[in-house]
């Protein structure tokens, strides 16, 4: 059968009647699927080149449809009553002659005798060629997704896939191609070939489609069978939705400046009694000298921790920016009230007992949302621990936290924690810039902090930790934006079971959600962590270090078997050992004891003493094969060490250190961290860090060289 070549995408009015047309039938049948006739109708409209379709009503009308388009061909069955075609024994395959199909067709028709049958389907028996699916599902979150993958085998026991959210464009659509393992089945093998051209333009205009109707809630094209000129739609699948629900794309981003940078702060709620969360959050924007002016709420106080309190808001003289709430969840309604009715812009909720503990919670949190729409403030929280910003010196946080170093990175967090304990311990090694946490992110979420973040030049690299995300396409769209500037790091916990999905097409039986949180992070740039140590591991590589120019890295170890453990990393992780020049290797080998023979990784062997160190690193510095460095120092004497590397010029190439079992000499890890080191316990994570630092750059050099260029002075 000869394949008609893709034709060019008409505009969507183009098909919107016969859309129209055949969704208004599927209606009136009160039916959520499409028949594959209307399905082939509809890809045929947008230039889709499918096997065709002709509605037989009798055994006789299948012979002769059959006897015009030519043998072999295939019978399906045609019923509202039938989804599942292949599964209930509604097709049979290759039928080479009258006989085949009138026996066929009569098994067919007293086959399904008691359903509503409107007829067989008679199709050309497409040629062999490579199988692909191609389908299309609806997450809650992100809207359609694009799947493809290889068809047969591949799908249904390898699960070779890949997902794209939509819309894509060319770019990728070749990365999609060719993330699959079988990729290399599609650029051609042993003389078969696929059209990629073709193969790209049907996943185009798959893309068009489902775009411009909303209504499509998920599409199977399986198989689609590839030929080195074209290809040709086998079987397809459409299921409607006719209560459609929008997803938020157009960008809202409301500039947080002053939410972040605020000139004055109430806080309801503060109390002078110590021990009290008023307290705390009082406390801690005294202690951290914030620059904003401070004004304590609480009818029972005159002095709260030595600042004049008000009985109410109304007795503050002076504009508010920032009024923080902590209150009982009974009188936060009313307190929010307060602060919408006194003109403040932002209010952050620290109190709890919402939606977080059921019905009557997200009752009281509506309540609070129908307000703030009332009066046009903004919120965060409830249930959160404010924001810590070090640039402004404020910190809101309900945990006492002690002094914090003015730092560059970003985190925004969906749990208090962030913002109490683990920053108690991660400020000794780690500099935060802010720290946003968000909580039930009743107004302000992820997305709007990410936004501010992203624009905000004291921070450099951003974290997040999330549970779930809101309006996933804009937020999509919005860290595409910020990581084109800014590395970004998520932490997504809650990972839903796919088997607990409600599944009608094979797409979204294929489509788990964390598949798709996957997809989402990698199109838009980010970087996913495993668990909050590879976060922060990660974080502080880029916040301390500048990225890697090459791939080639030189690791100076002082035991062998932690210097072959980097090299493996290395490799699996897509990066390299460097090769010094001829007179580099010259001036390393005066240095090196004599029974060292290996140049990279260089093993001292447990005699590695400063000054050779610094040696070592600074020989690696002048070369152009040499990008970054390893070095595994020795814990024993590791404080001996911190001068020579004090001194060390770098021009820009990061060096990462490994201390095994570092936690039993954390004093001497502090002062090196100081220093701007990132420290690790196995040279695993310093190479994995490095090979994330790499890619990042690589794929960003013009619009990362700024923050480059920031890292190295």
């Amino acid at each position: 059968m000869e394949i008609a070549p893709a034709a060019t995408h008409p505009s969507s009015d183009a098909s919107s009647s016969l859309w129209e047309e055949i969704v208004g039938e599927a209606r009136a049948d009160d039916r959520t699927y499409l028949l594959e006739p209307e399905c082939k109708r509809l890809l045929e409209d947008i230039g889709i080149a499918t096997t065709g379709h002709e509605v037989a009503r009798t055994v006789e009308d299948a012979v002769r449809i059959s006897g015009h388009i030519g043998y072999p061909v295939v019978l399906k069955i045609v019923s509202e009553d039938v989804v599942h075609k292949s599964d209930s024994g509604g097709v049979k395959l290759n039928l080479a002659d009258a006989e085949a199909v009138r026996a066929a067709c009569t098994g067919m028709f007293e086959a399904f005798k008691d359903n509503n049958i409107k007829g067989v389907s008679v199709q050309k028996m497409a040629k062999p060629g490579t199988e692909v699916i191609i389908g299309v599902t609806r997450d809650p979150i992100f809207g359609p997704v694009l799947m493809f993958g290889l068809g047969g085998i591949f799908v249904e026991v390898m699960k070779d896939i890949t997902f794209r959210i939509l819309p894509v464009d060319e770019k990728e659509i070749d990365a999609m191609l060719q993330e699959i393992k079988g990729y290399p089945l599609l650029k051609g093998y042993r003389g078969h070939s696929v059209d990629l051209r073709s193969l790209k333009t049907l996943l185009m205009k798959v893309s068009r489609m489902v775009t411009d109707h909303p209504h499509i809630k998920e599409l199977d094209l399986n198989p689609v069978i590839c030929y080195p000129d074209g290809y040709t739609v086998v079987d397809a699948r459409i299921f409607v939705d006719n209560k459609v629900t929008s997803i938020v794309t157009a960008p809202i981003n409301p500039d947080l400046h002053d939410f972040f940078y605020p000139r004055s702060i109430a806080l309801v709620g503060a109390s002078d009694t110590k021990g009290k969360l008023g307290w705390n959050v009082f406390h801690n924007l005294i202690h951290h000298h914030c620059k904003a002016r401070l004004y304590p709420i609480n009818p029972k106080c005159e002095v709260i921790q030595g600042v004049k309190a008000y009985k109410s808001l109304s007795e503050v003289d002076d504009s508010i920016d920032v009024a923080i709430v902590i209150v009982p969840a009974a009188a936060t309604p009313a307190a929010v009230e307060e602060c919408c009715k006194k003109g403040v812009r932002y209010i952050v909720i620290e109190s709890a007992g919402f939606a977080e503990l059921g019905e009557e919670g997200k009752r009281a949190q509506e309540q609070i949302k129908s307000v703030l729409k009332k009066y046009g403030c903004r919120a965060l929280g409830p249930n959160c621990s404010g924001v810590i910003n070090t640039h402004h010196n404020m910190v809101q946080s309900i945990g006492i936290v002690n002094d914090l170093g003015k730092g560059n990175i970003g985190l925004i967090a969906q749990a208090g924690v962030y913002a109490a304990g683990i920053l108690w311990g991660l400020r000794h090694v780690m500099d935060f810039g802010i720290v946003a946490t968000i909580g039930n992110k009743l107004d302000i979420n992820e997305t709007d902090i990410l936004h501010h973040l992203g624009n905000d030049d004291n921070i450099d690299v951003i974290c997040m930790y999330l549970e779930d995300i809101t309006s996933g396409k804009r937020f999509v769209d919005v860290a595409r934006e910020v990581t084109e500037k800014k590395p970004t790091i998520i932490l997504k916990s809650g990972r839903t079971d796919a088997g607990k999905k409600a599944v009608m097409s094979h797409t979204a039986s294929l489509a788990g959600d964390d598949k798709i949180n996957d997809i989402a992070f990698r199109q838009s740039g980010i970087i996913r962590a495993r668990n909050n140590d590879h976060m922060f591991d990660l974080a502080r590589a880029f916040a301390k270090q500048p990225v890697p120019i090459t791939d080639g890295v030189l690791v100076i170890t002082y035991t062998g078997s932690l210097g072959v453990a980097a090299t493996d990393t290395l490799y699996l992780s897509k990066m390299r050992l460097g090769e010094l020049e001829p007179d580099l290797k010259k001036r390393l080998k005066e240095i090196l004891p004599d029974y060292v023979q290996s140049l990279n990784p260089v093993d001292y062997s447990f005699t590695m003493n400063p000054k050779e160190l610094r040696k070592t690193i600074e020989i690696g510095v002048e070369s152009k094969d040499i990008g970054s460095f390893i070095v595994v120092l020795q814990t024993e004497i590791l404080d001996s060490f911190t001068a020579e590397l004090q001194q060390i010029d770098y021009r820009g190439k990061p060096i990462m250190l490994c201390v095994p079992c570092k936690e039993f000499a954390m004093d001497a890890v502090i002062r090196l961290e100081k220093l701007g080191f990132p420290v690790y316990s196995n040279p695993e994570m310093a190479a994995e860090a490095l090979s994330e630092m790499y890619k990042y750059g690589n794929s960003r050099k013009s619009q990362f060289s700024a923050v480059q260029q920031k890292m190295a002075s």
